[in-house]
């Protein structure tokens, strides 16, 4: 008898060959792997001032928030990280949600809609793809990281309301947007600027106010930031920050908000916590970044061809999906965790290595990956 899902079979046979099957990796709590794999830039997910917080938290409020944010999901320590937030980023509000991934979708499609035009960089994160595509708007894609381009589509849109969306700090290669370029543009052409800051949050500005403080953006009413408490801050949710305005009318409108459940007790401790840790100890941006870029410098000086890290993040160029895959299975068995990137998930169609490094990233633990990465390297890897 056939299955109405064969078809799903067919499909997987097709990722085996091209060397794009996926598979999940539980992870110990005791595991002795170096990890450069995850995205916990401060080294804080671990930090007792943090877990502690996490603990009493679940003991004082329980395991969850109950329900959506606008019924019984928010609680007290919700209000004070947004008001935290906020203030140490310097923007009038910001709003709390799940998962970094909500926050833009709660951002782009409650600010944009049929009728409305959104521009966008060719390398934008899954998230705020799905964003632009259920915002029922004029979508328009351009050339990465270039600012002309994006004018040029704002400025020939049919549509009186625009936004242009991009990330920050790019999730593959780690390179930096031009944020004060684009805002240019946009305030010309009449366009609001959305910026996804989950990679540069924690590791980019004064004492890890982000990509868009360091660009001089923050406060603009024009402005509006996503970021991710789960990467620099090492818990989870997300938030969108900007004007009280537009904070308002994502509380109102903003579906991935208002029927989705609030941010756990344990997550929404966890993340003040470490944003107060954040703020007793500026320096730690610094030396993630400082980490990441002796990576880079180290693995170029090997031959293998690794980006210039703008924040956190470096990539080493592999030559096929498959030689990417055992290359990092290669590590890993070496004791060194590092990402594997792979298509669809890189837009350029290029395999490569996604190395992030951490602030608590000793030299020890610095050359121990270096050894095992340049020894594994297969022999295609070398520029």
């Amino acid at each position: 008898m056939t299955s109405v899902f064969d078809w799903l079979d067919t499909r997987a046979d097709e990722r085996r060959r091209a060397g794009l099957a996926r598979r999940l990796r539980p992870r110990r709590h005791d595991s002795d792997l170096l990890d450069l794999a995850g995205n916990d830039y401060l080294g804080l997910s671990r930090d007792k001032r943090v877990t502690g917080a996490a603990a009493a938290a679940t003991l004082r409020w329980g395991a969850g928030s109950t329900g959506s944010r606008l019924v019984t999901g928010t609680i007290e320590a919700h209000t004070e990280l947004e008001h935290e937030l906020a203030a140490f980023c310097g923007t009038q509000a910001a709003l709390v949600f799940s998962s970094g991934f909500m926050a833009n979708l709660g951002a782009i499609t409650a600010l944009s809609g049929k009728g409305s035009a959104i521009v966008t960089d060719a390398y934008l994160h899954a998230s705020l793809i799905d964003g632009c595509r259920l915002s029922r708007a004029d979508v328009a894609v351009v050339a990465h990281a270039d600012p002309a381009a994006a004018a040029h589509a704002l400025r020939t849109r049919r549509t009186e309301r625009a936004l242009f969306v991009t990330d920050s700090v790019f999730s593959v290669d780690g390179d930096l947007a031009p944020l004060p370029e684009l805002f240019a543009a946009c305030r010309e052409h009449g366009a609001a600027l959305v910026v996804d800051d989950a990679h540069g949050f924690g590791v980019l500005g004064d004492g890890g106010r982000g990509a868009v403080a360091a660009a001089g953006l923050i406060g603009e009413p024009d402005v509006v930031t996503a970021v991710t408490l789960s990467k620099a801050l090492g818990a989870q949710g997300g938030a969108v920050l900007g004007p009280r305005r537009v904070i308002k009318h994502l509380v109102d409108s903003a579906r991935s908000f208002i029927f989705d459940t609030g941010l756990s007790p344990a997550s929404t401790a966890a993340a003040l916590a470490a944003l107060g840790v954040l703020r007793n100890e500026p320096d730690l941006p610094a030396r993630a970044r400082a980490a990441a870029s002796t990576l880079a410098s180290r693995l170029r000086e090997a031959g293998l061809t690794a980006t210039s890290p703008d924040a956190a993040v470096v990539s080493v160029l592999a030559r096929s999906p498959e030689a990417a895959v055992r290359w990092a299975d290669d590590c890993r068995a070496a004791g060194v965790w590092v990402g594997c990137f792979r298509p669809p998930s890189v837009p350029d169609k290029v395999s490569r290595l996604r190395l992030t490094a951490r602030a608590d990233l000793t030299e020890g633990e610095q050359d121990r990956a270096v050894e095992v990465i340049t020894r594994s390297a297969p022999p295609s890897a070398a520029s």
